[in-house]
């Protein structure tokens, strides 16, 4: 690494082009961040962004072009390059380890020492004024493992804050968080940029952009196509991110409602679920919204057999579908794509074929063995039929961008072909194209007669793409809206009414 004194609090890329094999990720894209300031990023998934930061990461080299810090030229040989000159990333993707507690991922790889021994006192001290400047009441020796997504973004962001900060990147930071925890976070980056910290923002929650950023530049395949200030109109950001004008985000659903498909009953889980009921029909896009916490992801768990239940049952066409047991489940005619992509629905070193055929694997394996053909000729129809963008089969899924990724979990899911879809938080962390490709697919899949079960904290997603809403809280279904009485108002009325507070918790 080389540098040397000029302007201060500058990060700067100019001209900056890299390849991949068989792909262009960034094309002479200038890019920069100042001392004090928000600079949004935007961009559909494979637009080039996440080139862009782990170039500012140290983590890749530009092929092309310059990066500057404090005006002068830098060489990152890696990330501890980046880190030492101030740089500290917060991916999408959380790099923590589960079985660590809370104040250990936060000085991972560097603890504090007295006496040549790790001063664990410290640490702890230090970890809890950090845990309680991103707002969260969190006992620091918890193990990572056993928290929710949320309150393992909160630990990622106290981690960032550890270090001598002087460049954040944060890389969608509020795609797990509650409305209430977005308004803690937004108050921590203006506490930074107060004390001088320049933060690059990454979101597709286009209504965040004027709220934290004061520039915003937008990046479609892989150049940069405008640099327009935070409060620009909506529409026009997302013409310059698609191409082209977005006339409406939901296409108009017009499913033949058929019989009922799906029966819970009274399902119950100490501390998390109780009494649930309701009921789903063929071709029915069935919503469930409510606060974080209020369990939602509990319940579609404990549908699937991820989760075990303690009383009340689940009844598919007629037919019990046994607790506790996902392969039942899945034979049953259920699938599940869940909340957390990464950790739970793919394999991220594994090609996108592999993935693809693992939720079919033992229907085409016979005597030990796996009809390869037949598992590479359905991935073939399924990156043709869902539009994933990959240009080999043999890909590792991590390479792909993140509606890329969410593409293959719910192909892998209807190549078995389910009688009952359930997509958590399906869009969470992707692009409004791929976006509007997925909602397209559920009118896909309804107009076939497959029930869809939506679970999202995105509340006009939620009410553009369902047929009904179930809203939840404390574990407990609270009210039931029809498409013509849906309205924002309404769910959250539904949501808060019993004080739960779950809007704070993970």
């Amino acid at each position: 690494m080389t540098a040397t004194n000029g302007q201060p609090g500058h990060f700067e890329l100019s001209g900056v082009s890299k390849a991949f094999p068989g792909v262009r990720a960034l094309e002479s894209v200038d890019f920069d961040v100042r001392a004090g300031e928000v600079h949004v990023l935007l961009g559909e998934n494979g637009a080039g962004k996440s080139t862009l930061i782990k170039i500012m990461g140290g983590v890749h080299r530009p092929d092309d072009g310059s990066v500057r810090v404090d005006g002068a030229p830098v060489r990152f040989g890696g990330p501890s390059d980046a880190e030492r000159l101030g740089v500290s990333t917060i991916h999408q993707e959380m790099a923590l380890v589960p079985g660590l507690s809370v104040a250990e991922n936060i000085h991972l790889g560097r603890p504090p020492r007295r006496f040549g021994l790790i001063d664990r006192a410290r640490m702890r001290a230090d970890a809890a004024e950090l845990v309680e400047r991103t707002g969260l009441d969190l006992d620091v020796d918890a193990t990572v493992g056993e928290l929710g997504v949320a309150q393992r973004q909160r630990v990622e962001i106290a981690k960032a804050l550890s270090v001598d900060t002087r460049f954040l990147i944060m890389d969608e930071p509020t795609a797990v968080l509650s409305r209430s925890e977005v308004t803690t976070l937004f108050g921590i980056v203006a506490d930074l940029t107060r004390r001088g910290v320049g933060v690059v923002f990454i979101s597709h929650l286009l209504g965040e952009v004027a709220e934290v950023g004061d520039r915003v530049t937008v990046l479609r395949d892989g150049a940069k196509v405008g640099e327009l200030a935070a409060d620009a109109d909506t529409e026009e950001l997302v013409r310059l991110m698609v191409g082209r004008p977005l006339e409406q985000q939901y296409p108009a659903r017009d499913a033949d409602i058929g019989e009922q498909r799906l029966e819970v009953r009274g399902l119950s889980r100490s501390g998390a679920l109780d009494d649930v009921t309701f009921t789903a029909r063929a071709g029915e896009v069935v919503g469930v919204g409510g606060l974080v916490g209020a369990g939602r992801t509990e319940l579609v768990r404990a549908i699937f057999g991820a989760d075990r239940y303690d009383g009340g049952g689940v009844w598919l066409d007629g037919a019990r579908v046994p607790p506790g047991d996902v392969a039942a489940a899945r034979a049953s005619g259920l699938a599940l794509v869940p909340e957390d992509r990464a950790g739970q629905g793919l394999v991220l070193g594994a090609s996108v074929e592999e993935n693809l055929g693992l939720a079919t694997l033992s229907d085409r394996t016979r005597a030990g063995l796996v009809d390869l053909a037949d598992q590479r000729a359905s991935a073939e129809r399924t990156v043709r039929s869902l539009r994933i963008r990959v240009d080999d089969l043999a890909r590792p899924a991590l390479t792909l961008s993140g509606g890329n990724q969410q593409k293959i979990v719910i192909g892998k899911w209807l190549l078995t072909r389910p009688k009952v879809l359930i997509l958590d938080e399906p869009t969470r962390g992707i692009d409004v194209g791929a976006k509007a490709e997925i909602y397209e697919l559920i009118n896909e899949l309804t107009a076939g007669g497959t029930t869809v079960i939506v679970v999202s904290s995105d509340l006009p997603e939620l009410l553009g793409v369902s047929d009904r809403v179930l809203v939840m809280a404390d574990g407990r279904l609270r009210g039931e809206l029809s498409r013509a009485e849906a309205t924002q108002e309404d769910v959250m009325a539904l949501a808060v009414a019993h004080g739960n507070g779950a809007d704070d918790d993970a």
